[in-house]
């Protein structure tokens, strides 16, 4: 079976998958600069994942016999500052979660149990992702960004001390 516009979403959600691991690398990158190497360290799981979501898909694509492009879906962009980080990944959230969602719909239509699942499981994990975001900008409107930046900024000497 081979779907045009089946294969056309599969390519966008990887384009969409190298886009945001590379994002979350951005932000990991401008976030040990500005000191807040925990933050840093959840950033770089969070493109470890993505950059499996974009395994998944290519290996899908590749079942079904058509040939997966690399690319960005847009450029990465740094923020200027952590708000404004958290407000552009939930945009990005927001879009995959869409996009991932008509897919789904289109693979059901088609009959395409694997890709509709692929897609399905995919956008619980985005859907994760989109409310820890929430949460982190909720804490820095509850606490200040100061007092919520204070805890992601580690030490040398953090990482054996007990308190």
């Amino acid at each position: 079976m081979k779907n045009t516009k089946l294969i056309e979403y599969l390519q966008r959600a990887v384009n969409m998958e190298m886009t945001a691991a590379h994002q979350y690398q951005l932000h990991a990158h401008t976030l040990e600069d500005w000191g807040l190497t925990k933050m840093a360290a959840k950033m770089r799981e969070e493109m470890t994942e993505e950059l499996g979501h974009s395994d998944l898909f290519i290996e899908r694509l590749f079942f079904l016999k058509a040939s997966p492009k690399l690319a960005f879906d847009k450029e990465p962009k740094k923020a200027d500052n952590l708000p404004d980080m958290f407000r552009s990944d939930i945009a990005d959230e927001e879009e995959a979660i869409a996009v991932y969602t008509k897919a789904a719909q289109h693979a059901a239509e088609l009959g395409d149990i694997g890709t509709r699942t692929l897609f399905e499981k995919i956008v619980l994990d985005e859907e994760g992702h989109k409310a820890w975001l929430e949460l982190q900008l909720d804490l820095i409107e509850r606490l200040g960004e100061k007092s919520y930046s204070a805890k992601l900024v580690s030490f040398a000497d953090d990482e054996g001390d007990e308190g």
